[in-house]
């Protein structure tokens, strides 16, 4: 397996990061354990599978040097972006244009000679409280010289369950991908082979000279998407107020907690109000949100958040997707709103009104912007565009695909499984959500200094679905 030179956006993922803020991913499984050994076995075939498995295998280095010719032509498409006229590029050798992208001060994936399984599976003492434990593993930050991945086993105390805290960086897989990854861990199952990609023509160094004025149309259109992306951030930042409480100064420790919602309280309330499933999800995010800025005093009176909602740009039914594929919708959440059934209108009309303009456009879309980097801007900016995360958005409200089959490990069953998002610079609290098996799980990740309260936020999202379905009854 040869070295894979990291996307722009995996490339700005790793550089946001700083040793006293982790921004890994994770997903939090609880199984119900079938014998006193259940989690030393899980251990185990964990360490024994993940060295079957590539892409966990993989570390991350730094690169000072040319990534190549052909990958570096890429930088054609955005030379208007540059502020170099288009037509005193066309002008000068093609050679001297390549030598002015190549990629200096990247980062790529490559095999990890030294990989140790057992530097990556720990076994921990009995515990008693699955999302205390899972916390405080959150604010331990990756190991970067190794394959950037952790799985923690955490037995209970009594030892009818046990837990497993996979932690990734972002920078080596995004949520559906880490998701193959963690699934790849768990026992075998007969599954439909995957469609593979269509295999893409062979390409010379040089491009003919018949697809030049593509190129450079497509250059015109993505500086003109650059502008109005940057123009849509500034906008956003205007008219608008958040609370306190979403913001803080960055502790790097970390608390989580889960909710389980059942799914068919979604669905009742979806057919009721219209809309998706991910409207009803969003709006009990600001209806939970309102109820717990009141409950602590801060208020919710004239707030509204601006809550950033990934969107995947993979395309459907890749066998084995690379890299982080990834635009997003930027809303207000309507958490001044008193009414819930008006706050779910509210939501989904703000989604459709994203939907319509497309994940290419508009403020939520400034991962788009990572392509318009050169790898050196990634490692000089990213501290600076970390920081700078809280102007841009107030809280991330994240959906994270999962099987709707059962997994196993060791034969003991998964039974709920929490999914923990990566929590930026400046913000207090991210907010992710999985299905799984009939049931819609929440996962909460907040600084542990700033919310030393996030379990009334948990009760908050439950007493939400609640509401929910009763406004929507009438």
């Amino acid at each position: 397996m040869t070295a894979d030179p990291l996307a722009p956006l995996d490339l700005a993922f790793w550089n946001l990061e700083s040793a006293g803020h982790p921004m890994h991913l994770a997903a939090l499984g609880i199984f119900t354990a079938g014998s006193p050994s259940a989690a030393a076995h899980a251990a185990d075939l964990l360490a024994a599978r993940s060295a079957a498995v590539p892409g966990l295998r993989m570390r991350i280095r730094d690169t000072w040097q040319p990534l190549g010719l052909r990958r570096s032509l890429s930088a054609l498409r955005s030379l208007p972006a540059s502020g170099e006229p288009l037509t005193a590029a066309l002008g000068r050798p093609l050679t001297s244009v390549v030598r002015g992208s190549l990629a200096f001060g990247g980062a790529a994936r490559e095999p990890d000679a030294g990989f140790d399984p057992l530097d990556h599976v720990r076994l921990h003492t009995p515990v008693t409280d699955f999302h205390a434990a899972a916390g405080e593993l959150m604010g331990r930050p990756l190991e970067r010289t190794r394959p950037p991945w952790e799985a923690h086993v955490l037995p209970e105390e009594g030892g009818a369950r046990f837990a497993v805290l996979f932690k990734f960086h972002h920078a080596l897989a995004d949520g559906l991908r880490a998701l193959t990854l963690a699934a790849a861990l768990m026992d075998p199952m007969d599954l439909p082979t995957p469609r593979p990609r269509p295999a893409e023509p062979p390409r010379g160094v040089v491009p003919h000279v018949r697809e030049v004025p593509g190129m450079v149309r497509d250059a015109l259109a993505e500086a003109g998407r650059a502008l109005d992306i940057g123009a849509a951030v500034a906008r956003s930042t205007l008219a608008m107020r958040s609370s306190p409480a979403l913001t803080c100064a960055p502790s790097g420790t970390r608390r989580t907690a889960g909710v389980v919602v059942d799914l068919d309280d979604v669905h009742r309330i979806r057919k009721s109000a219209g809309g998706t499933v991910n409207d009803v999800l969003i709006a009990v995010v600001a209806g939970a949100l309102r109820r717990w800025l009141d409950e602590r005093g801060d208020g919710s009176d004239g707030v509204a958040p601006r809550a950033l909602v990934p969107v995947s740009r993979r395309r459907p039914r890749t066998a084995h997707p690379q890299g982080n594929r990834l635009s997003g919708y930027l809303i207000r959440l309507p958490v001044d709103e008193k009414d819930p059934a008006t706050r779910l209108t509210r939501v989904r009309t703000a989604m459709d009104r994203n939907k319509e303009a497309g994940p290419h456009r508009g403020a939520g879309a400034v991962a788009l912007l990572a392509e318009h980097v050169p790898p050196l801007g990634h490692r000089l900016g990213g501290p600076l565009l970390g920081q700078a995360a809280r102007l841009w958005f107030d809280v991330l409200v994240t959906s994270v695909p999962l099987p709707g089959f059962g997994l196993r490990l060791g034969g003991d069953p998964l039974g709920a499984v929490f999914p923990l998002a990566p929590l930026a610079p400046g913000h207090s609290l991210a907010v992710a959500v999985s299905t799984y098996r009939g049931r819609v799980h929440y996962g909460l990740v907040a600084d542990g200094a700033a919310v030393d309260d996030l379990d009334l936020l948990a009760r908050a999202v439950t007493e939400e679905v609640t509401a929910l379905t009763v406004a929507c009854a009438h």
